[in-house]
């Protein structure tokens, strides 16, 4: 009776007139999971076949979700982006002012990636490709862009992958498109951790993201500001190349602008290239898929220019600059056969031609890989040097000096103590001064094998002496094993690495590291950064940006695999956050520092306040863990005045260690902050300078007025010029200062005095007394205070009208 009676009360319940009586037979099968939402079974689901899937993504579901859409076209209504179906979609209304979409997911969650299905009947029309992602816990206060960039322009899966964070409320925005003014959705999903990732602005900062429309495995940050980036002769695959061109991409750090083209006026597939820029400012990109060509790139102009092919065919072959601004090449036998020695050659700026190098024999640097000869002479650790000469620091564990000089030679030097073959691990330069550079990781074999943790720092000095090899860290180890790992030095001579594998496989993402390390040559220490939560191992790039944070992208390029990245980050050093994350002040340059300059210059240059140290920083071109541009060099700084925030500096005059090229400039506030680079081209002088065909730098040193010897012998000089405020006064001050005087600017006119004072504290030392020299007591007073302030008084101009009592200055 009662199993009866329980019958008829469920029948009651859940046949008769309760309003829940739908929900109940739903529930029982199955259809939903809540009484507020429909169930989320679709029909189609998101398919990770030729991109790598959120890392430990769940897929959210859909059943709390509340949409709302900018616009919707007349049958297509904005629920349609979560119906479930892939031949339903929504679409917008045709506008010129961009679309939003908002999803409500109706609860918190550790939101991390978003995945976009486009219309899939309607081939590129209402594709979204420009875009930017924003989240919100409260729809008041949202945060982002936590990507944004430029999905590719095919109808095809789209995702974002970002750093999870609590999330409810999620905005996407497009930006408008004359050519396409419509968007659509097809479905929507998104995708959330099961934990979080704790975060602590004492150890840096992850994103945005960028999304690119090809997937980035070589890069270099150009002399305009912007970054290239690039792939091979398709988005997303290197192999079956039908040769001939490369699909490239351009970031704009400034504006956030996301572009793409094709190159094919070179004639050349990049992919697996030698990238250096050369001693004209010109980036030489070598072999590769097309394994014999060269291309130029003249970043400024956004312009490819074919150059000569090189003497030897070649394909994971690296580069460097000489200190005559040629480029050295050697190794590569990935492409264009490996039963011919790789030897050295050598590219010429000044004829695109290149030069073999007899002498220079590639077998002095050839790894023990288990592949054999195709893999024993990749990816070289070059630093161009002195005299024409290179220091190969590995990836053999045996060191060489090559030199450049007539043909050619290599001789031994040493060991890295008791370190193996370390292929694919990083090298990098971060103080040239010294001469000092630090080598990480790497595994004895190209492919399946276990990486190290070795971490040496060598010291080299005159080419062809013995180098010194100390170990770096605790034990001459980093904190992990690292192979396919990227290195970037930072403007404060500390070294961030990123990334890597345990275990070696290419185009694997297994046994990854997600937590990054910084090493500080100052206590010789290696100490964690903030984790992130997204595959960073091979064919990944790594570059330092003007703005001194490092944009660390890419990963795979392999085609239908799960291990291709269409995206990069944006990692933000402590040095840029104070302990809540807010974005620290920063130090400014205003103005002094010329866009052209000579190595052995001395530069003189306004801050926007008081400054402890400055660094220059060779722009970086990365591909395939090689990265044999960056290197730093630390400067000394001088105050030229005792207010106006005014210093100089002087480059060393060796171009074996200040490589000719491009360099960003930084200047650090007394508390390390970095300000954002000043990007500076810098040439030997005219008898050494390469003259390129369309830009000779023998034009720097007319240009660079700053620095021309106008007369030697006043340099530190003391001088006062009195009537400077004005005409012929001020125009003798200006000389003066460019000349390397120390100079008083003597002046009954106050304001104006002052003016002049102000405007040419970036010429040197310069101030204003306010002197009127009809008068024996202000002379007096002026000659004192100058004598107070300079230490000396060395002469005098009189450009003023009237002179005090018809007596000289001497006299007093």
């Amino acid at each position: 009776m009662k199993l009866q009676w329980a019958g008829i009360l469920l029948g009651a319940s859940v046949g008769g007139v309760n309003g829940m009586a739908k929900y109940m037979h739903e529930a029982m099968r199955g259809e939903r999971i809540s009484g507020y939402g429909k169930s989320d079974n679709p029909s189609w689901l998101p398919e990770f076949k030729d991109e790598s899937r959120p890392y430990q993504g769940h897929r959210i579901p859909r059943t709390e979700w509340t949409l709302t859409c900018s616009s919707s076209a007349p049958g297509f209504p904005c629920k349609n982006a979560i119906d479930g179906k892939s031949t339903t979609a929504w679409r917008s209304d045709s506008s010129d002012k961009g679309h939003t979409f908002i999803v409500d997911l109706g609860a918190w969650y550790q939101v991390g990636a978003v995945v976009v299905l486009p219309p899939t009947d309607t081939d590129t029309e209402g594709l979204i490709t420009q875009h930017k992602i924003w989240v919100s816990e409260d729809h008041e206060k949202w945060t982002g862009p936590v990507a944004y960039g430029m999905w590719p322009s095919v109808n095809r899966q789209r995702m974002s992958a970002f750093e999870p964070s609590s999330t409810r409320y999620l905005r996407i925005t497009t930006d408008a498109d004359k050519e396409n003014p419509w968007v659509g959705i097809a479905e929507l999903n998104i995708y959330g951790t099961l934990y979080t990732i704790p975060r602590d602005p004492a150890l840096g900062a992850w994103g945005p993201t960028l999304d690119f429309p090809i997937v980035p495995v070589s890069g270099a940050q150009e002399g305009s500001g912007m970054l290239a980036l690039w792939s091979s002769w398709a988005d997303d695959q290197f192999h079956s190349t039908p040769g001939g061109k490369t699909v490239m991409t351009r970031w704009d750090p400034l504006t956030g602008d996301v572009s793409k083209r094709t190159v094919s006026e070179t004639h050349h597939d990049m992919f697996c290239p030698g990238i250096s820029y050369d001693g004209t400012g010109m980036m030489v990109v070598t072999g590769g898929n097309d394994a014999s060509e060269t291309s130029l790139y003249d970043s400024v102009n956004d312009e490819w220019i074919r150059a000569t092919e090189m003497k030897l065919r070649r394909g994971y072959q690296a580069s460097t600059t000489l200190s005559d601004g040629r480029v050295f090449v050697i190794g590569g036998s990935w492409a264009g056969a490996s039963n011919v020695d790789k030897d050295a050659e050598v590219y010429d700026p000044a004829t695109r031609n290149w030069t073999m190098l007899p002498e220079a024999k590639v077998s002095a640097m050839l790894t023990e890989d288990m592949e054999g000869p195709w893999r024993a002479d990749n990816h070289g650790w070059l630093f161009g040097w002195k005299d024409l000469s290179v220091f190969q620091a590995g990836p053999s564990k045996q060191m060489n000096w090559y030199s450049a000089r007539d043909n050619g030679s290599v001789k031994a030097a040493g060991y890295r103590m008791q370190d193996e073959d370390s292929m694919s691990g990083n090298a990098i330069m971060f103080d040239a001064v010294k001469g000092k550079i630090l080598t990480l990781g790497g595994s004895p074999d190209y492919d399946k094998s276990w990486a190290t943790d070795a971490a040496h720092v060598i010291t080299i000095g005159e080419p062809g002496t013995p180098p010194k090899v100390e170990p770096a860290g605790r034990g001459g180890a980093m904190l992990y094993d690292r192979v396919f790992h990227t290195t970037v030095v930072l403007p404060d001579g500390k070294v961030a690495i990123f990334g890597g594998q345990k275990f070696g496989v290419a185009f694997n993402e297994e046994n990854v590291h997600f937590i990054p390390e910084i090493y500080d040559p100052e206590t010789n220490t290696f100490n964690k950064l903030q984790q992130n939560n997204v595959v960073r191992v091979y064919h990944t790039v790594s570059i330092l940006l003007p703005d001194a944070r490092v944009l660390n992208a890419g990963g795979g390029l392999c085609g239908n695999c799960t291990a291709n990245h269409y995206d990069g980050q944006i990692f933000t050093p402590p040095y840029l956050l104070t302990a809540s994350g807010q974005r620290r002040p920063r130090p400014e340059i205003l103005s002094g520092l010329p866009d052209r300059t000579l190595v052995g210059s001395t530069l003189r240059f306004k801050t926007s306040g008081p400054i402890s140290t400055a660094s220059l920083i060779r722009l970086g071109t990365n591909t395939h863990t090689v990265n044999t541009d960056q290197r730093r060099i630390p400067l000394d700084v001088t105050a030229t005045t005792f207010f106006g925030n005014t210093w100089k500096t002087t480059l060393p005059k060796d171009s074996g260690i200040l490589i000719p090229g491009y360099w960003m400039l930084f200047v650090m506030d007394r508390d390390g902050v970095p300000s954002i680079a000043k990007i500076m081209m810098i040439g030997v002088d005219n008898r050494k300078t390469i003259q390129a065909a369309q830009d000779p730098l023998g034009m720097i040193e007319e240009e660079n007025d700053v620095e021309a010897p106008i007369f030697p012998l006043l340099e530190g000089k003391v001088a006062i010029i009195t009537g400077a405020a004005q005409g012929m006064g001020k125009a003798t001050a200006s000389v003066f200062l460019r000349a390397g005087a120390k100079v008083v600017i003597a002046d009954v006119k106050a304001e104006h005095g002052a003016q002049v004072a102000e405007e040419f504290s970036a010429l040197g030392e310069v101030c204003f007394l306010k002197t009127d020299i009809s008068k024996s007591e202000d002379v007096q007073s002026l000659i004192k205070q100058t004598v107070s302030v300079f230490g000396r008084l060395d002469g005098a101009i009189n450009n003023a009208a009237m002179s005090p009592d018809q007596n000289l200055l001497i006299d007093f």
